[in-house]
């Protein structure tokens, strides 16, 4: 597709990335769930109740029709031109024992081109798309018009395989991270981007680059936001963990969700606490179930009241 699409449906939040099947093989056998990281952010989303639009690449097909009715269950609208691809992408995940997965890659990425007028509030982009070419510049470029105009945010949501090697891929990522004004990275992209760096010298990295806010998840250490002037760490929520697919989509998710309450990435120090444990508890509420699905508004409404009277 040659011709560039306008966005013509307005969004309060444009999610930009790959959406795929995640084929899940357990010692029960095989299912297939909808997923890839910015489709499930933008899940989430609707499942919160914000209004989202995704612009991914799906292939005509029933793996691309899954993931279009489950995007719909949660009121998730794709942009148009959003089926380009022969075949849609899919990730086989192999589960070990305490619940983490391991990934096979079936994926190939395309971006149509896109403007985006009218301008959502906030543009999220992630993983796989940003750093899988050709579609990767197109994603890029959507960043660039987008900056100064929305709030901007960016889960690299690192995967070794796919992303090239090391100093190509920390190219890559800081390109697009000096674009944004939110940063999100697990524990495990940090030590993998930064393999020498400890978690406060990675933040001061990222916001060197030009966010207003780098947000990096730690698994059972919770969560620590960081900006130019101020650094809070959150607390994990206590949970049993069925499986950790889609905990840190959920966290973006919940995370996007308060971005979008407060109106900028600008907060002080309780703001930043209040953000960050939305955040948290969305991730938490996610491993308690399996196949990467993300709390409602009013569950996460109900864990926060629980958290907030257990600490009172």
């Amino acid at each position: 597709m040659n011709a560039t699409s306008p966005n013509t449906d307005s969004h309060e939040i444009l999610v930009i990335g790959e959406a795929l099947i995640d084929i899940v093989a357990t010692e029960q056998g095989t299912v297939a769930h909808p997923g890839g990281s910015p489709a499930n952010v933008a899940f989430g989303l609707g499942r919160l109740g914000v209004d989202a639009g995704l612009l991914t690449a799906l292939g005509d097909d029933e793996f691309g029709t899954m993931i279009q009715d489950h995007l719909g269950t949660a009121n998730v609208k794709l942009l148009p031109g959003c089926l380009n691809l022969e075949r849609t992408a899919s990730a086989t995940a192999v589960l070990a024992a305490d619940g983490s997965a391991r990934y096979e890659f079936d994926i190939n990425w395309d971006l149509a081109p896109h403007t985006l007028d009218p301008m959502p509030k906030i543009v999220h982009a992630g993983s796989i798309a940003t750093f899988l070419e050709p579609g990767a510049s197109a994603v890029v470029s959507l960043l660039a018009q987008a900056k100064g105009h929305a709030l901007v945010t960016y889960d690299p949501n690192i995967r070794p395989a796919l992303v090239g090697e090391h100093g190509q891929a920390l190219t890559t990522f800081e390109r697009t991270a000096a674009l944004c004004d939110v940063v999100k990275l697990s524990d495990e992209d940090t030590q993998w981007l930064y393999p020498q760096l400890e978690l406060e010298q990675v933040s001061k990295e990222i916001l060197e680059l030009g966010p207003i806010l780098v947000v990096l998840t730690l698994g059972a250490g919770g969560a620590l936001l960081a900006t130019g002037s101020d650094q809070v760490r959150i607390t994990a929520v206590r949970s049993e963990v069925a499986d950790t697919i889609g905990a840190g989509d959920s966290f973006m998710s919940s995370l996007l969700y308060g971005l979008l309450a407060h109106g900028s990435a600008e907060l002080s120090t309780a703001e930043l606490e209040h953000l960050g444990r939305r955040a948290v508890a969305g991730g938490a509420l996610a491993v308690r179930r399996s196949g990467a699905m993300p709390p409602t508004l009013e569950e996460l409404t109900a864990l926060l009241e629980e958290q907030r009277l257990a600490a009172s």
